[in-house]
């Protein structure tokens, strides 16, 4: 048995863990643009990325590492993604690692920002220089690795076991565009004291991607350098593999969800639930095919329930589907019955009472079969256009 408690605070709060965000000058007026995570003792780490053929540099580097490695310190700079830069990319975060003060082991970089431009390494050995590595404010983190996003993304959780002990996790994460259901432009920061086997920490990453960040969309784009990184001191010396994995489980939900929530210039957050599929893949399949569609968010901008839309984002998937069989629903408001023509005015009026809400859930009834996969996305309207055309101004 075991008690998961949802607690007020951050990383920060987790023993032996540092970590602080200040101006480098990478962004304009002071606003915080690089910051880190220091741990005490040395943390075993695991990492799921982008799948994106062209990874940035950061995460080529991550992975010059040997296998099982460990490490005390996370570098994270936004406004430049140090990604198509070749291997310079890599020679500029060994540079910048050689140019600081202190000697980490087996430190790790992530960025964040614009494509294509090399790193400006001087502004950022200056700012990491100037780091207090006894510094606990995980808040001035969370907005250092801030792009478009409108808040920070944090969570934070204590798991109480049976025999008395437990032990704390908690993330900051970024990500609000080119969000795309396998992973996200999008940096997640878990942190934890479990004492976590290495192999736990790989099967629990892995298990819990599927469900959380690679079931959101925002625009259908995968960027180059999504990272989710696990760093485990161990100090707590508690652990249990049941809880550990449900509450990372519900620490990546929260971190996805708060990411589509934050869809640039979204107002709508919804949920697109496959249910009664012939397959898992089908389910799977026509669920991310619901939050993907261009079609479909912008009808949930426009609080239109149409249902068409839905059925044709289904049928395009190419899933085993039956017009006689499949059940279209706003919530608990039934648009679309098994072939049959419902949406009359009044159904058509409860169903648009359903879409002024902000969040909400369309639930596809597949019928024929018994699985089930929910995937999760938000609207499209003016202001994604207006952000991403003046991204790199």
């Amino acid at each position: 048995m075991f008690t998961i408690l949802p607690i007020k605070g951050m990383i920060d709060q987790i023993d032996g863990f540092y970590c602080d965000g200040i101006s480098a000058g990478l962004k304009a007026n002071n606003a915080l643009d690089l910051g880190f995570i220091y741990s005490d003792t040395l943390c075993d780490v695991e990492a799921v990325f982008t799948e994106n053929r062209f990874q940035a540099a950061p995460l080529k580097h991550y992975l010059m590492y040997k296998k099982d490695f460990q490490t005390n310190f996370v570098l994270i700079n936004s406004k430049n993604a140090n990604a198509m830069t070749g291997k310079k990319g890599i020679e500029d975060i060994n540079s910048i690692f050689s140019s600081l003060n202190h000697e980490f082991t087996n430190p790790i970089m992530s960025s964040t920002g614009v494509i294509g431009n090399p790193l400006p390494i001087q502004k950022i050995v200056e700012g990491a220089k100037s780091f207090d590595l006894k510094t606990k404010n995980a808040q001035n983190l969370s907005k250092a690795i801030m792009t478009t996003d409108s808040y920070a993304k944090t969570t934070m959780y204590e798991v109480k076991l049976e025999d008395g002990s437990s032990f704390k996790i908690g993330a900051v994460s970024k990500g609000a565009g080119m969000i795309n259901p396998n992973l996200a432009t999008m940096l997640c920061f878990i942190c934890t004291d479990a004492n976590v086997p290495k192999e736990d920490m790989k099967e629990a990453l892995k298990v819990n991607s599927e469900t959380t960040f690679n079931a959101i969309s925002v625009d259908g784009d995968t960027s180059t350098n999504d990272t989710v990184l696990l760093l485990t001191n161990k100090k707590s010396n508690a652990y249990n593999k049941e809880a550990f994995f449900e509450v990372l489980r519900l620490v990546m939900h929260d971190m996805a969800m708060l990411m589509v929530a934050d869809g640039e210039g979204a107002k709508k957050a919804v949920a697109f639930e496959v249910k009664n599929a012939a397959t898992y893949e089908d389910a799977q399949k026509a669920a991310k095919a619901l939050s993907n569609s261009l079609l479909v968010k912008t009808a949930l901008f426009g609080e239109d329930p149409n249902f068409g839309r839905i059925a044709s984002t289904i049928g395009a998937s190419k899933i085993a589907c039956d017009e006689e069989k499949l059940v279209v629903s706003y919530n608990n408001v039934i648009v679309y019955n098994k072939g049959e023509l419902i949406f009359n005015d009044e159904i058509e009026q409860e169903a648009f009472k359903v879409l002024q809400n902000d969040k909400f859930k369309i639930v596809c009834d597949i019928g024929l079969g018994e699985e089930s996969f929910t995937a999760y996305g938000c609207d499209l309207g003016y202001k994604y256009v207006e952000i991403n055309a003046d991204y790199r101004t």
